[in-house]
Order: C-alpha cells, then structure tokens, then sequence
C-alpha cells in the first residue's frame, strides 16, 4: 500500500517546515503507511476440528492422590478434551479435572540430570493450554535431561467450579512436589532438585506453591504428605499475580522469570515487579522481557527471538547446580 498521499494545504504548510522538521514528519508518514498496510492485511483463519482433540505417546497419567482428592470428594467425571479458540487459531486444551494427576516425561536413558520441573499450564484457570504450556514443554525438557512432571490441577474458574485457586490448585501443586520427591528413586529424581514451573494462570499456581511452602494447604495425613511440598526453584512465564501479590522471603526458590512487552494481557508489570520484591528478600533471580513475543508463546515449532528463552533457562539451571548432581537421585 503506498504512503497516504497530502492535500494541496496541508503540502503547502509542509513546505514552510524547516527541512529536518519535514524530514523528520516524512519518516511518520512513511511508517504511518506501512502500519496501515499492515493491519489491513488478511489475518490467518484456521478452520475448527471437526473431531475431538487426541494425543498419541503421551506418559500414562498418575493421579495425585489413590482416591478422590480432597474436597473432590463426589466428582468423578473425567478430564475432558476440546478445542479452543485464541486469535484466529483453534488449538486443544482439556479441562473438567476432578482427580489432579502428573503424567511424567523422563529423560532417555543416560541422559538424566537429576533436576525434575512440575510444569503447571495456564488457561485462565478455566482449562489447561496443554499442548503448547504442557506436553511441548515436558518432552523439550525430557530431551535436555531434566524430568518433567506435566500437572492437571483443578480448574477454579471453568464452569460450575466449586474450586478455588488459593486451595485446591495450590494443594495439587504441593502434592505433586511431595509426589515427585516420593517416588525419586523410581524416577531417578534427586530430592533437593524439584522446581515448579507455569505458564500464565498456571504462572500464578507456581507463585503460590514456591511463597507459601510454609504453610501448606490441609490435604491428607498420608506418608505423601508428611515430605516438604517447597520447591527448590521456581520458572515463571508471563504469570498471573495472585492478589494481594505475595511477599518473598529470604527462604523464596530461585526465580527464573521470562515474558514480553507486547503481553496484551498486561501480566509483565507485575512480573517485574514481583522480580524486583524477590531481589529486595536477597532471592537469586533471573529476569528476561522480550521486546516482542505477546502472551502464551510456550513453546510452539516456530522461529522467533522469544525462543531463545529455552537455552538460557537451561543455563541457568546448570548456573545454579540444579543440573550437577545426578547420582543424589539414585537409591
């Protein structure tokens, strides 16, 4: 599309402008017309499934808790598959979780670090975004060595919930921490290298689980629960606040922290801010804001400047020496 094109009068005063004034207002023009081109072009329009979402090779699913979890007690309808619709494209997401369960991505054999990650999706608390904030992510971490343990919490804000973020997220999260350090052995996880990871509102389910560690939500009196639910480290991405947001504390995980400018949910500012209050409590933490990337980039098969967050999460947990101890994992 060309530039706009100005009117007699208006070329008239432009000619009075001194020449670095016009110059200058020639560059808006020109930048004004490539904006215009821009929006105005077709968006990509993706067509919905006809046919409910399916996943093969995923890990079997291990629930959380042997019977009805608590305060799911009479809930027993299943998760459910469906496909959602965000900016023009259609992709899966599962939702109506009663029974909170892990499905676990362990690294090939001889590849295990010892370091593990429950990684928490996000979703608006509303379904789970498992596709691109759950399984991409837990096979890309299973492949560089770390065990990832891909968490199904309940949903507080999906149709007729009668859960809350505050107590039944935050208790599957801490379960799943006490899960996974239960089974280290089996898993060739070492015990004091359990981090949690999330995604937007699962963001905000990982916050809870590496604040409020010391005080744990009531859940079972079960050997599971008798171990520490604290994570050694925390990875949050375009996260949710809780409000009012959490105080860190000198006992606060390590924070790795990634997001972009262009998030137009507006959840950066208060990522920074939350990065800026965990340096103030003397927590290590690392902070990445891409100038482009928007909300809920995950991890998708594409070639953006925001991937490069994936090598450098990975430095940092060797930085950290979450990566150097293996053989702690073993019985």
């Amino acid at each position: 599309m060309p530039a706009p094109e100005l009117t007699s009068e208006a070329f008239g005063l432009f000619k009075e402008l001194p020449m670095k004034h016009r110059l200058r207002l020639a560059a808006l023009i020109l930048v004004a017309g490539t904006v215009v081109s821009e929006t105005r072009c077709d968006p990509e329009v993706h067509v919905k499934p006809t046919s409910d979402p399916t996943f093969s090779n995923l890990p079997a699913a291990v629930p959380l808790w042997r019977g009805a979890a608590p305060g799911s007690e009479g809930q027993d309808s299943p998760p459910a598959r469906r496909w959602e619709n965000y900016a023009t494209t259609w992709y899966s997401v599962v939702t109506n979780i009663n029974s909170p369960a892990i499905l676990p991505f362990l690294p090939p054999a001889g590849k295990a670090t010892g370091a593990a990650v429950i990684v928490c999706p996000g979703g608006g608390h509303r379904f789970l975004a498992m596709e691109h904030e759950g399984y991409a992510v837990g096979k890309w971490l299973s492949e560089h060595g770390v065990a990832a343990f891909v968490l199904e919490y309940r949903l507080a804000r999906s149709d007729g919930s009668r859960y809350s973020v505050e107590v039944h997220s935050l208790m599957d999260a801490q379960r799943a921490v006490r899960t996974v350090r239960s089974r280290a052995g089996e898993w060739g996880v070492n015990p004091a290298c359990v981090g949690i990871m999330g995604f937007s509102a699962g963001g905000e389910v990982a916050v809870l689980a590496a604040t409020r560690s010391g005080t744990p939500v009531p859940g079972t009196r079960d050997s599971v629960d008798a171990l520490d639910c604290a994570p050694n480290f925390q990875a949050l991405f375009y996260p949710g606040m809780p409000a009012p947001p959490p105080v860190p504390s000198a006992k606060t995980p390590p924070a790795f922290l990634c997001g972009a400018s262009d998030d137009h949910l507006g959840l950066t500012p208060g990522m920074v801010q939350f990065y800026l209050a965990l340096t103030a409590a003397g927590v290590p933490a690392e902070l990445h804001v891409y100038a482009r990337g928007g909300h809920g980039f995950g991890i998708r098969d594409e070639d953006r400047e925001v991937y490069s967050w994936m090598p450098l999460f990975m430095s940092w947990l060797r930085g950290g020496g979450f990566l150097s101890n293996p053989a702690a994992a073993r019985p």
